[in-house]
């Protein structure tokens, strides 16, 4: 039986490559939704492709533009929230990939696993601001989360067969390429600009998270998602710079036995085996070649020229509402930075600003977590930096 599949940010590049591997496989998978943001022009190459009978326009004024007359009589078309709601939530839905960037996907995922549904999630924020709540949703609704990112599926991978997890590992390990300024001293990274920082060496990624790569926080989201996926204490997981982007991510046992997950660096891997899980299909994707690589080299992180990852692993220790709000002020820090409002350096103060600010809400509800969310961004609103 072929898994019917909704794709929720299908024009991002998870969501891109999402579709591009699936569609290899029309025999296995069926992509009946399709949701994006706005960008309506590449959606309507992606109805024609995949012949979804559902799509939505999550910013309503673009989905006003998207003409139910161009489309196929038997494709509805949906704008707003409440529209991409309702496509998660459908019962002939069998898994949802969750590819929106940031915060938005956190309401949608808790609505597909309210609804029973796996979710192949590709958004690490979900986890960073609402794990303690999507967790205990899977337990009391049957639903499951499959992680796509690379990292987190070479984790997912590598403990299978693993009958005690709490306490048969004893650490995970994280990889890091280590950005597009790995050994950048502060002068340096003073000087660096927007096209140097959207040029990630071994990645092709979306705007936001290849920043968040050069900043390296996307790799302390990284380990908070860890905690909340795995059920693993933070200062159970290290972080590793490996420039090759080949060894995704280890999982070190009791025993000192360590299982590495590798690859070559193609999305579209955890991407089908978040699908195929618990089984695999072949491809005709590049396999990985040893001798062509050669050697795997690894080191620490620069904890000094690069804070945000210290930030991650403080407000994870921290706990309740402080991810929130390194993530919200993370993001706003970035879209300041991609605009040309703000220097790559000041990236990382605008979220220690917000962090030392906050009261923390332990254990907080959905509500507590879009009100600090919000908050957080009305505060540079205020100060007239947006």
């Amino acid at each position: 039986m072929k898994k019917r599949i909704a794709i929720i940010g299908s024009t991002g590049s998870i969501g891109t490559q999402a579709i591009d591997i699936l569609t290899d496989y029309p025999q296995h998978f069926q992509i009946k939704g399709l949701a994006t943001y706005q960008n309506i022009d590449l959606l309507k190459e992606q109805i024609n492709k995949v012949l979804a009978d559902q799509v939505v326009v999550i910013n309503e004024e673009r989905a006003k533009e998207l003409n139910k007359n161009l489309l196929p009589n038997n494709i509805s078309l949906g704008g707003g929230k409440e529209a991409l709601l309702d496509l998660v939530t459908r019962e002939d839905i069998d898994m949802v990939l969750m590819a929106l960037v940031g915060t938005a996907g956190l309401e949608p995922t808790i609505a597909a696993l309210k609804a029973g549904k796996i979710v192949a999630l590709a958004n690490k924020e979900v986890m960073v601001a609402g794990g303690q709540i999507v967790n205990q949703l899977t337990q009391e609704f049957g639903s499951s989360i499959i992680p796509v990112d690379s990292e987190h599926s070479a984790i997912f991978q590598a403990i299978q067969g693993c009958r005690d997890t709490a306490n048969e590992v004893n650490k995970l390990i994280l990889t890091a390429s280590g950005g597009p300024f790995r050994g950048y001293g502060r002068e340096r990274l003073r000087k660096v600009t927007r096209e140097d920082a959207l040029r990630h060496p071994n990645w092709e990624m979306g705007n936001k998270i290849t920043i968040d790569s050069a900043t390296l926080m996307n790799k302390g989201l990284e380990v908070i998602e860890a905690k909340w996926l795995f059920n693993m204490d933070v200062d159970k997981i290290e972080v590793l710079v490996h420039p090759q982007s080949i060894i995704h991510s280890m999982v070190q046992f009791i025993d000192g036995s360590v299982i590495a997950q590798m690859g070559v660096p193609d999305m579209r891997l955890p991407i089908l085996y978040a699908f195929t899980y618990p089984y695999r299909l072949r491809t005709e994707l590049k396999p990985l070649d040893l001798v062509e690589i050669s050697k795997l080299t690894f080191e620490e992180p620069d904890w000094d020229n690069f804070p945000c990852l210290g930030f991650a692993f403080e407000a994870m220790r921290m706990g309740g509402t402080m991810p929130v709000v390194l993530n919200a002020a993370n993001e706003v820090a970035v879209d300041l930075f991609l605009r040309g409002r703000l220097a790559f350096k000041d990236i990382p103060i605008i979220i220690e600003r917000a962090m030392g600010s906050h009261n923390i809400i332990k254990n907080p509800k959905l509500s507590d977590i879009l009100d600090v969310d919000r908050v957080i961004r009305d505060m540079y609103k205020k100060d007239g930096v947006l």
